[in-house]
This record gives structure tokens, sequence and C-alpha cells, in this order.
């Protein structure tokens, strides 16, 4: 049984670690002018890093059903921490998109604390604690923003990755002391353990359904994070990286809806909140369109397209937990890559209608990936299967 410390310890880790895959986001301006590349070439660390991210959850979270969690845990910290100073110290564009999808595939430490906390709570309050811990990775996405586009500016891009490496070494300390230790169930070998996975995606209904939607989610809201520093860089706003990062700010007060969202999945039919999420993102959309040029109908679109996308998330990730107990991280495992695959193509896809039909070209695009979600979610509200 978890007590409320090791839950806020969990959120507190997952949120320093997630924060390692978004660093770069604020810092393409700084980045493109330091090797001499355009800002489009240098947003290519953004999805490089996601794409890193997807292939790590892939191929090292099933572990997690098959080894020990918190030696897993510390071992890739560790290795995610060389990754950040090869990014810190790295001398070619080159050498930095290698290191950005490194720290990418060693930030995946989340994805193994996730399942932790769900095999540990109770059926009554799983959403709930799950619901925390996700918040303290939302805060940890949006307000690592904040952070490297304020140390960016004073400090130049690669003090953000010397800061992370810094970050993750005390955390190291800290989960050695404090985390809980968790000894899986399977006895297979590797090659049955990835196997067993993609019999989960034929006989598991739930599991498609939510990983579909994720994609599609997560390509929207990655997408748009990618794309808002290039429109906030340019008229007629013309910001700075500073400036820029703050931002992040407001993203971070809607992660506060988090374990709201999870709590409301705990029982019932919690897809209802799904379309509550589809919902916030076309209304955000909308004010990015209509009156993105003023800050403040710009900084509500930032809040609600946060909170809709933790609504999706949230209840999509609870409701996988609740299908197969012994396999909770070879389910996550499917769900997450395919979020992350589609949180990759969504900035390359938003980097591609920036430069091709700027922001009204990226606002278009955004609302058919969630019209194409609501239309999917449609389709397997009329399947027969547990929600």
């Amino acid at each position: 049984m978890l007590k409320r410390a090791d839950i806020l310890l969990m959120a507190f880790c997952t949120g320093l670690i997630v924060a390692n895959i978004y660093y770069c986001q604020p810092l393409v301006i700084l980045i493109a002018q330091d090797f001499g590349v355009s800002e489009t070439m240098a947003g290519k660390t953004t999805y490089l890093t996601q794409a890193g991210y997807a292939l790590g959850l892939f191929l090292l979270v099933p572990l997690g059903d098959m080894f020990e969690r918190k030696k897993q845990i510390l071992v890739i910290t560790g290795l995610a921490i060389l990754a950040l100073l090869l990014a810190a110290a790295s001398k070619s564009f080159f050498v930095l998109e290698v290191a950005s999808f490194l720290i990418g595939a060693c930030s995946i430490v989340p994805q193994l604390i996730l399942p932790l906390t769900a095999n540990l709570s109770d059926d009554s309050n799983r959403g709930y604690n799950i619901g925390i811990v996700m918040s303290g990775l939302l805060v940890g996405i949006l307000a690592s923003r904040a952070v490297s586009g304020s140390i960016g500016f004073w400090l130049g891009w690669r003090a953000v990755y010397y800061m992370a490496a810094g970050i993750c070494l005390l955390l190291i300390a800290l989960m050695a002391k404090r985390f809980p230790k968790s000894f899986p169930s399977f006895k297979g070998n590797y090659a049955q353990l990835m196997g067993s996975m993609f019999s989960y995606i034929k006989s598991q209904p739930v599991l498609r359904e939510t990983s579909i939607i994720n994609f599609l989610a997560f390509a929207i809201i990655s997408g748009f994070w990618t794309v808002m520093v290039l429109f906030l860089a340019n008229p007629p706003y013309n910001y700075q990286t500073l400036q820029i990062g703050l931002f992040g700010i407001a993203g971070a007060a809607g992660a506060l809806a988090a374990p709201l969202v999870g709590k409301l999945s705990d029982g019932g039919n919690p897809r209802q909140n799904l379309m509550k999420g589809f919902i916030l993102q076309l209304v955000s959309i909308a004010l990015f369109y209509f009156i993105g040029t003023a800050v403040i109908p710009f900084i509500i679109g930032i809040v609600l397209i946060d909170i809709g996308q933790q609504a999706i998330h949230v209840t999509n990730q609870t409701r996988i937990y609740t299908l197969i107990p012994e396999a909770r991280n070879r389910l996550n495992t499917i769900f997450m890559s395919v979020s992350f695959v589609g949180a990759s193509c969504g900035s390359a896809l938003g980097l591609l209608f920036w430069e091709h039909g700027g922001w009204n070209l990226f606002c278009y695009g955004m609302t058919a990936i969630v019209v194409v979600n609501i239309l999917i979610y449609q389709f397997y509200s009329r399947k027969k299967f547990n929600p």
C-alpha cells in the first residue's frame, strides 16, 4: 500500500526526469543560431528526442515485468546523465541530433514509475494515484519549458543540459534510498516477453482504442508546443527565448486537473472523459486561430489544450491498467510507445505545416486531427467491450 508521501515522491521524480525530453523545445532558436542552421532544422531535435523516447519505451519498459523495477530505474537514469552530457558538449549539430535521440531513449523512467504506482494501489484509488503522478509528469513537461527558456536566455542552451544531468544525479541518490522494490511475476525470456505484447494488441480492443486515440492526441499537443516556439518568435510577438519559455507556466497550471480526471476515471464509464478532452482541444485551437495574436486568449488556449490532453491521456492510461494487472508494464509499453510515435509525428507534421502555410495551416491541420479522433471514438463506442 502506498502512502501519500510515496505518491508525492514518485510524482516529483517523474516530473524532473520527463523534463529531459522537453528542455529542447524553447531552445530551438538558440540552437539554430549556435550551429548556423534554420529554425526548422533545429526543430528536428524535438521530434528526434520523442522518437528516441518511443524506441526506449518499446525496448526497455517491458523489462519492468521481468526484472526488479527499482534497479532498472536507477541504471536507466544513469544512462540519461551520459546522454545529457553528450548534448551539452556537442560540437556539431549531428552530434546533438544523436544525443537528442539518446536522451529520449534514456528518459523512459516515468513509464516505469507509473506501472509501479498502479501495482501498489488499490482498485478504489488507482486512478487517483495515477492522476497525482501524472500531475508531476505534466508539471515537469510544462515547467521544463519555462526553466529551459530562462536558463537558455541567460546562460546559453548548453547550460540547460548540464543542469539536467546534475538533477538526474541527485535523483539517483534519492530514488536509491526511498523507492520501494517491486518484483514482477513474469518468468519467461525477453523474446517471449516481447512476443506477448503483440498478442495483447490482438486480444485487447481497449488497448487498441486507447493507443490510437492517444497517438492522435499526442500529435496535437506535441505539434502545438513545437510550432508555438516559432510562432511566438516571429511577428506579431517577436518574443525571445526567455519570454517563450514562460508560456510553459500557463500549461503547468492546467496540470492540476490530472488528479481530478483520474478520480473521475475510478468506476463508471471513464470513456465519457474523452469527449470532454476533444471539445477542449477544439475550443483551444479556435482561440489560437481567431484571437491567438492577443496574449490573454493565447494563454487561455494553452491552459485548455493541456487540460484536454490530460482528460484524454489520464483516462486512457487508467483504463489500460485495469486490463491485465500482471502485464501492466507491457501494456504501458504499447500504449506509450504508440503515444510518443504520435508525438514525434505531430512535431514533424507541425513543422511541415508551419513551413508551408504558417500558423493558419497548422491550426487547420490540428483541427482535422481532432475530428479524426472523434470519429475513431464514435467507431469504438459502437463496439461491445469493457470501457
